[in-house]
């Protein structure tokens, strides 16, 4: 889903109700239609919205004013003089908050008929008055509800009204019986419902809230971001995100899913937006970071687990994003040209796994395109494979803002339109199609079961919350987050046995590198969860050496995370000084060095006196609005506003016009009034940056007389605690290094640089860390890299100097102690690889095909992704698919396989047994992948098809089975439009890793 902090640009809140004019003499008029207009006129319109366009009976035009004004008007000519009594009025989001009806008989002299002083976005409302001729009418808007100007889809006059439904006692009706089923409930309910009522269940009411239904009950569905773990609702436990299906264990992850579907509760939320399940197709993918694997196999066994745990909670899923969404780059409008056949074997198997299995609430609908249809408007993904093939009762939601167009969404199978309002999926839009019969209602009705099926599902008209209890932060919960963590850390190399560290022989550790301390917990975008504490490596290395090991950290290069940093500038007023100006400017951004944001530490923007006496300034915060002002060469200003939900605003600006537009940002004053000759202003404020820059930004106060003249000025560099470079942090942590027994380097990204909304540039670290982990691995030969991240970067220039490697992702707020348990041998690591490493970019199967061009991105490698690709066309990569090292040593024997031929639909059964030859205890993960040796159509050399994880002592053995059917055997054949299994020879290939194959055997498939 995209990052809510974008989306509050496009949706606001949607107020229930309607006001009424009335009086009971008021006649009942004839509408006046837009045949009988002459002209309109307003006085500003904004993107060639002309005022006539509200006058045309057309739902998909609209009149705009232009933004930033108050007031605005829209003036209508009726031709001549005309009775009206009431005005229906179709507002889009942006609206009158106060607006007055104002009539004229020469458009001059104009009488207010009607006040409104609670307008609310994306009303539909019909305003009463009474009777009067006139020849001219105006909208006269004098504030608005939004930073936005004015937008109205359609003004009627004299409108044919509605019958209002009649009140119902709806204790007895039969949809509110618990014993009826769910089926019968639905019907019943639908039965009782106007179309008005019906089309409202199909947008949201604001950004994560559906809409309620006092009339008949209806309880609203009430969403949230949570892939691993619950956002924007307060303090959350941060679940690891893909280090979950490093762990390769479903009851782990089911376990997961049970605590998060207690957090949504405990938030007073009922639907997860997760899990995210897209396909990892290149290392460069934003959003790698949370999907689960580039295997179709083991991401639809983590989303079945992930959902069964969720929905045990009567919480409701969301599996996203459907499909194909596997880059951020041009995601909102780029194309994906893919055979049908890829699109059945690699990119759609976790969700019908997710559908069949687990009966997936909701599937959320994908912004990209297959085949130049938006996926949300995409009728062979949405009612084709989905509805009709896989039977999904559930319904489609679109992503936030991913729906373009009312009748093809309709008509293609999403069901409901979040994000807001909508601009698609409301009645003023649905009205018009449905009465022309290009929209049937009958594809509306099936919406609404759809989405009532599962507010019925979840037990939302039965009292749910009071038999399932919701918690969050809690003991148990932190302790799971620390044991999916360690169980999913992979030990990609260990030269020599270098790790677990001996701490019996090793009496000094220097931990380096930006990541140690400053510690990522997740990649950013909507994803991302405001926890309740973050342990970091530092932290963790420290709660379990104690006093015994001597522990020295050197940040080594500057970190790539968003550090925050304190500015402060102050000055004395001069006389005469009636206003102030405060600029953050970057003088010396250096090129390709990003951006900065800026925060304020006070949600009121205000400007004091050091001793806090009096505030001169607050400043009117709405976003765009005349508080804000552009400076220096900035060709864009961007400024965003959310909430945390626990009581804290927040509030950013940011340039991100980069190095050719280094200007900044400006904050000017609202009138203040008279400032105190020589009184001490303190404006302080935090600033968060891409990367550490000395001089980057500058924080400055400037004074200035009524004419705006500027009287005085005092400056303040942000970023002047950047005391050493990188070349002397490079010495820093080098010498550390020789001084220690051993070194650890903490490595890696951040949410700023592995992050819904952009892709990554390259698989590279970034500046500095490569330089690092060369230098710091010459001074000690005892030198461990431990990588933050969630995605495949490029080891080449250090991995041969390096005697020990761990790939830790992304492993949540315990993320710190559990790092320490693997390095120091508290745990035995056991996590293997969910994709591939290569050993660069170009080895890739997409390399040739990303992103793409002229708004496609051609699928070229078809079904040869990942492991696929690597072992079929004899691709060395660095480390392979289901690949990770343990402490110990794990024998496999005794291969079954029964029988030895089986019949279309039988069922082989493989065993095989495990032994561990080591001393210490450990985990593996076995897994079986099948071959088909003689086929019709090109094939992959193996295929996963089943995995186990498995615990054994030193010297423990134990039988692993599985069972294969057809579908195991099956590939996606277009022309029949089905999957079909040849007859013939069949391999099975049990190993540790895709590369690591231990055990081989096979049997035959009879015709």
């Amino acid at each position: 889903m995209v990052c809510i902090r974008r989306f509050v640009k496009f949706f606001a809140v949607i107020l229930a109700g309607c006001i009424f004019f009335v009086s009971p003499a008021v006649a009942k008029l004839k509408p006046i239609t837009s045949e009988e207009v002459m002209s309109a006129e307003s006085s500003s319109e904004s993107g060639g919205n002309a005022a006539l366009n509200a006058m045309d009976e057309n739902y998909e035009t609209r009149w705009e004013s232009s933004h930033k004004v108050d007031p605005a008007w829209l003036k209508i000519n009726l031709k001549k003089k005309k009775e009206i009594s009431s005005i229906k009025i179709v507002w889009e989001a942006a609206s009158a908050k106060v607006y007055e009806i104002q009539v004229s008989k020469d458009g001059s002299d104009w009488k207010n008929v009607a006040t409104v002083n609670d307008g609310a976005e994306g009303e539909e409302r019909i305003i009463k008055f009474e009777p009067v001729k006139t020849k001219y009418v105006r909208i006269y808007g004098k504030e608005r509800t939004t930073k936005w100007g004015y937008s109205i889809w359609e003004i009627i006059f004299n409108p044919e009204e509605e019958p209002e439904p009649p009140v119902l006692d709806i204790r007895n009706l039969p949809y509110m019986d618990p014993g009826l089923p769910i089926e019968k409930r639905v019907e019943s309910l639908l039965g009782y419902m106007t179309f008005k009522e019906k089309v409202a269940e199909l947008a949201g009411k604001d950004v994560m809230d559906g809409k309620t239904n006092k009339r008949l009950g209806i309880p609203p569905l009430l969403m949230c971001d949570g892939p691993h773990g619950i956002r924007m609702y307060g303090r959350a436990t941060c679940f690891p995100s893909l280090i979950i299906s490093a762990g390769w264990d479903e009851d782990l992850m089911r376990r997961a899913g049970v605590a998060i579907g207690r957090e949504a509760r405990a938030k007073g939320r009922n639907l997860v937006l997760g899990p995210c399940i897209n396909i990892h197709r290149t290392p460069l993918g934003g959003r790698n970071f949370e999907s689960l694997s580039e295997d179709p196999y083991l991401a639809g066994r983590m989303a079945v687990a992930y959902v069964n745990g969720v929905q045990s909670e009567k919480i409701g899923t969301s599996v996203k994003h459907f499909a194909c969404n596997n880059q951020e780059w041009d995601r909102d409008k780029v194309s994906v040209e893919i055979s049908e056949r890829a699109l059945r074997e690699i990119y759609l198997p976790a969700f019908k796994s997710a559908v069949v299995e687990s009966q997936a609430t909701s599937i959320m609908g994908a912004y990209n395109k297959i085949g130049g249809d938006y996926c949300c408007e995409n009728y062979h993904l949405l009612t084709d494979i989905l509805k009709n093939d896989w039977g999904f009762k559930g319904f489609v939601v679109s992503d936030w803002g991913a729906l373009h167009d009312t009748r093809k969404g309709a008509m293609a199978g999403c069901d409901l339109e979040m994000g807001g309002p909508g601009s698609c999926f409301i009645k003023p839009k649905f009205f018009p199609l449905v009465r022309k019969g290009k929209i049937p209602e009958s594809v509306i009705d099936d919406k609404v079961r759809r989405i009532l099926y599962v507010k019925f599902f979840l037990g939302l008209f039965d009292g749910v919350e009071k038999k399932y209890k919701g918690e969050a932060n809690t003991k148990e919960h932190q302790d799971l987050v620390r044991e999916i963590a360690e169980n999913g850390i992979v030990l990609l190399k260990n030269k020599n046995d270098l790790l677990p560290l001996n701490m019996n022989n090793i009496k000094s550790i220097a931990v380096i590198g930006p990541n140690a301390i400053k510690f990522p917990v997740d990649g950013g975008g909507s994803s991302e969860v405001l926890t309740p504490y973050n342990i970091g490596p530092l932290e963790g290395l420290k709660n379990k050496c104690g006093k015994d090991i001597v522990i020295r950290y050197k940040e080594g290069s500057y970190s790539p995370s968003l550090s925050w940093v304190e500015a402060v500038a102050s000055g004395k007023a001069p006389g005469n000084a009636e206003k102030i100006v405060i600029k953050c400017i970057s003088e010396n951004m250096a090129p390709g060095k990003g951006y900065s944001y800026v925060w304020f530490d006070n949600g009121s923007f205000e400007i004091s006196s050091d001793e806090g006496k009096k505030v001169l300034e607050t400043f009117s915060f709405e976003e765009g609005t005349s508080g804000w002002e552009k400076s220096g060469n900035a060709s864009r200003i961007e400024v965003h506003s959310w909430h945390s939900y626990d009581g804290e605003n927040s509030y950013g600006v940011g340039n991100d016009d980069g190095p050719e537009n280094a200007g900044g940002f400006i904050f000017k004053k609202i009138e203040p009034g008279k400032i105190k000759k020589g009184e001490l202003v303190t404006f302080r404020m935090w600033v968060q940056c891409e990367r550490y820059y000395l001089g980057e930004a500058s924080l400055k106060l400037e004074f200035l007389d009524s004419g705006d003249n500027l009287l005085t000025s005092y400056k303040s560099d942000i970023y002047s605690n950047r005391t050493k470079d990188n070349e002397s942090m490079l010495k820093e942590a080098v010498q550390a290094a020789k001084k220690s027994d051993a070194a650890v380097i903490f490595a890696g990204f951040y949410k700023n640089l592995e992050t819904e909304g952009a892709d990554r540039k390259d698989m590279e670290l970034p500046e500095g860390q490569d330089q690092l982990i060369e230098a710091v691995s010459n001074a000690n030969k005892k030198t461990v890299v431990v990588l933050i991240n969630g995605s495949p970067v490029d080891m080449r220039k250090w991995v041969d100097k390096v005697p020990a490697v761990v790939e830790a992702l992304y492993p949540g707020q315990e993320g710190g102690n559990a790092i320490a348990d693997i390095l120091l041998g508290n745990m035995n690591p056991s996590g293997k690889l969910p994709f591939t490493f290569p050993k660069k970019l170009e080895d890739n199967p997409s390399y040739a095909n990303y992103p793409g061009s002229g708004g496609k991105v051609h699928y070229n490698e078809d079904i040869f992704v990942g492991y696929r690709h690597y072992d079929t066309r004899n691709v060395e990569p660095l480390f392979p698919f289901g690949h990770g090292l343990s402490y110990t040593e794990f024998e496999y024997s005794n291969l079954e396989i029964s029988p030895e031929e089986i019949k279309k639909g039988g069922t082989v059964t493989v065993s095989l047994d495990v032994e561990n030859i080591g001393k210490r205890e450990g985990k593996e993960v076995v897994q079986l992948y099948v071959q088909d040796v003689e086929s019709s159509v090109e094939r992959p050399v193996k295929e996963l098809k089943g995995f186990r994880k498995i615990n054994l002592k030193p010297g423990e053995k134990k039988k692993v089975r599985f069972e294969l059917k057809e579908d195991a055997l099956s590939f996606y054949d277009p022309a029949k439009k089905s999957w079909v299994a040849e007859p013939g020879g069949f391999k099975i290939l049990i190993g540790s890793s895709s590369r690591d194959i231990r055990l081989k055997g096979g049997f035959s498939l009879l015709k």
